[in-house]
C-alpha cells in the first residue's frame, strides 16, 4: 500500500494564522527514544514493563519496549472512554502494592492532566515511587507534573508550538487543529 500526502496541505499547515504547528521527524522521534533509553539505562532502576498512554505514548512505547528488550502493555486514554483505562489501572495499582516496576511512557506532558490521572488512579498521587516512572519524549517545564525522564524540555510560558509527532502526520488539518484548539492557552496567536 502506498500512502501520499498533499504537500499543499502540509505547507499550508504551517501558514496557520493561530497554531504554530511544529513537526518532528522521524529522525528526531527516534533519536529522543535513543536518549530516553539511555538515561534508563544509566539510572540503577529497571521496570518490568513498559506502558504506552494510548494514543500519543503508544508508538514510543514500542519503539523504546524493543529498544530495552522490555515488554508492553497499553492503557488507553485519549479516548476518554475512562471505562477502558480505569480496571487496567486498578490492576496496574495492585501489581504496583506487589512489587511490578512499571514505566508509564507518553509523548508530551504538556499540562500535565494525563500524568496526574495516571497517578492519582495508580496510588502515587503526585509522590514518586520506586515502582512507577513516566518518560515523555518532550516535558513542559511548567507542567503541574513532573517526569523522571525526557528526552527535551520546553517551557510553555514562552514555547507556543503545537508539535505533530510523525505518528499524527496523516490526520487532517482539521482534526491536527481541532487537538491543538482544546487547550488554546497552550497556543500563542501568530497574528
Amino acid at each position: 500500500m502506498n500512502i501520499t500526502v498533499d504537500k499543499r496541505e502540509i505547507e499550508s499547515m504551517n501558514d496557520s494564522p493561530d497554531i504554530d504547528f511544529h513537526r518532528l521527524g522521524y529522525n528526531e522521534f527516534t533519536n529522543d527514544v535513543q536518549i530516553i533509553a539511555e538515561l534508563i539505562e544509566k539510572d540503577s532502576w529497571r521496570p518490568d514493563f513498559i506502558v504506552g498512554i494510548g494514543r500519543g505514548g503508544l508508538v514510543p512505547g514500542t519503539y523504546l519496549s524493543h529498544r530495552l528488550d522490555l515488554p508492553l502493555l497499553s492503557v488507553d486514554h485519549s479516548s476518554k472512554v475512562h471505562m477502558f483505562s480505569d480496571s487496567l489501572l486498578a490492576h496496574l495499582a495492585r501489581c504496583i502494592v506487589d512489587g511490578e516496576r512499571f514505566l508509564f511512557v507518553d509523548d508530551i506532558n504538556d499540562s500535565g492532566g494525563t500524568i496526574g490521572r495516571f497517578k492519582n488512579a495508580l496510588g502515587q498521587g503526585g509522590q514518586s515511587s520506586l515502582s512507577v516512572r513516566f518518560a515523555v519524549l518532550i516535558s513542559n517545564t511548567v507542567s503541574s507534573q513532573s517526569v523522571d525522564y525526557a528526552a527535551r524540555n520546553i517551557n510553555r510560558d514562552h514555547d507556543k508550538r503545537w508539535f505533530i509527532f510523525p505518528w499524527g502526520e496523516l490526520a487532517s488539518r482539521a482534526a491536527q487543529e481541532r487537538d491543538a484548539m482544546e487547550q488554546p492557552e497552550r497556543l500563542a496567536s501568530r497574528r
